[in-house]
């Protein structure tokens, strides 16, 4: 029998005595149920092999850095849409409403999730991966060549969200749809490794895009970045765009999907989203809770802290632009070793003590990002990056590694997603109203220390299971 996919099937008797009467036949290198193969090769055929792999993981990382590119840019530019879309006399008033819109494109996702997950799990992850990354690339194009409410009134906004819901829908398939691509190309012994390199790319946008609104804005008048510097990095969406497209048509899509696939169409059963639900309920729900903490941890830094700095911490705007630049490149440089040492402990491991050094770091942490002094900024979110990247270390393989090949995408994509509009989507929006109503600068980071309490006693509590193939139990029912 083929043991590469989610179930076993027994061997057709006629193949069986074919077998019985040839036991000198050359065997089959032993296969790996999730990426094929991995037994003893020929050093051409090795070759080939990690070269596709590679490839896979570059057009993952690479496609990951243009969405979150698109998406985080948003957050880069909080305060200055909040002057330009939503005009107040109260400047906290406007960047709430700014950050109501940026919550908006979250609670889509789900269903972005559910949408492109059906398609990944029925026809491949490869034409997903087309879709969201043309779409995004629109989307954010489209918020670059806006009108302001000065030029259309309401209609801006309204159109602001618009272009909103629209990322947000395509990130619910991209969010997941490329670490799903990644893993199941990736060695089981790195898996933990390379899903947090392709996890880091999207730390990188938010250091990229700062660097280049913090040009613009050093070179030009106010004025003029006011009224088009700001749009530069919006509109560098699309040819990004074009050059993801162009590196992920150089890959193909995995033999574990490849397997999934022949054997639906063999048996004409092809339900995603039902099969999901039905089969994977409390796993969703383990993960919606798992990936909960990383979304707020990752929407605080990359959403939020640009703005946060300068109206908490009194810092100017380039400054808060430079540290925030320093802790995400901190974080895409952490991750990746975060993925390593969870390869060689395990997921659960790294999710408790992420958990733990998140709640006991996080208030003091917030305390020096909101202190007023540039260095003291910089050091509080390196120690948010230092925690969040501990926890990054579990939760981003095992948001995947719960699920089997043919319910991944579908499973994966809600909970991923349900988890981050409910905790991610927010935490800008909560954290900004936390601040204007108790007048205490660091009361965001009690709210992500009582978070980070109750997940780490649901950890350690309850059944989540060890995710990693080389570390779990005997029947965990983690199936692969």
């Amino acid at each position: 029998m083929t043991l590469n996919s989610d179930r076993a099937h027994p061997v057709a008797p006629e193949r069986a005595s074919s077998r019985a009467a040839e036991p000198t036949a050359t065997a089959q290198p032993p296969t790996d149920p999730v990426n094929l193969p991995t037994g003893p090769l020929p050093v051409a055929e090795r070759k080939r092999l990690d070269k596709k792999r590679l490839r896979v993981l570059l057009a993952g990382s690479v496609g990951q850095f243009i969405e979150f590119y698109d998406f985080s840019l948003y957050g880069l530019s909080a305060l200055t849409l909040a002057t330009l879309f939503f005009p107040s006399d109260n400047p906290a008033v406007g960047l709430l409403s700014t950050f109501a819109a940026f919550g908006v494109a979250f609670f889509i996702r789900p269903l972005g999730g559910l949408f492109f997950g059906a398609i990944g799990d029925r026809y491949g992850r490869r034409p997903v991966l087309y879709i969201t990354l043309l779409t995004i690339g629109i989307a954010t194009a489209g918020i670059g060549l806006l009108p302001t409410y000065a030029q259309i009134g309401i209609a801006a906004p309204i159109l602001l969200v618009l272009c909103r819901l629209l990322q947000g829908f395509s990130a619910g398939g991209e969010s997941v749809g490329a670490p799903a691509f990644v893993f199941e190309h990736a060695p089981k012994h790195r898996r933990g490794l390379w899903l947090n390199i392709t996890l880091a790319a999207t730390a990188l946008p938010s250091v990229i895009g700062g660097a280049l609104i913090l040009a613009l804005s050093q070179s030009l008048p106010a004025d003029a970045f006011e009224g088009w510097g700001w749009r530069v990095p919006f509109l560098l969406a699309l040819p990004l765009a074009a050059f993801g497209l162009w590196i992920r048509s150089r890959t193909d899509e995995s033999e574990a999907f490849k397997e999934v696939q022949a054997e639906q169409q063999q048996t004409e059963r092809q339900t995603p989203i039902r099969d999901a639900f039905r089969e994977n309920w409390l796993k969703m729900l383990q993960v919606i809770m798992v990936m909960g903490l990383t979304a707020m941890g990752f929407y605080f830094l990359s959403g939020y802290f640009v703005s946060y700095v300068q109206t908490a911490g009194d810092l100017s705007r380039e400054s808060s632009l430079l540290a925030n630049a320093a802790a995400m490149l901190l974080y895409a440089l952490l991750l990746p070793v975060g993925g390593m040492i969870g390869d060689r402990v395990g997921r659960k491991p790294m999710l408790i003590a992420g958990a733990a050094v998140i709640a006991l770091l996080a208030v003091p942490a917030f305390m020096l990002v909101t202190s007023g002094s540039l260095p003291l900024a910089i050091l509080g979110q390196f120690l948010f990056v230092g925690a969040v990247c501990v926890y990054g270390g579990g939760c981003y393989t095992f948001f995947v590694e719960i699920f089997t090949t043919r319910t991944r995408f579908t499973s994966a994509a809600v909970s991923y997603n349900v988890g981050y509009a409910i905790f991610g989507g927010t935490a800008p929006f909560i954290g900004t109203w936390l601040v204007e109503t108790t007048g205490f600068g660091a009361s965001p980071g009690v709210y992500m220390a009582a978070a980070a309490a109750i997940v780490f006693l649901v950890l350690v509590l309850t059944r989540i299971p060890e995710t990693h193939p080389l570390k779990r139990k005997p029947l965990t029912g983690v199936v692969r």
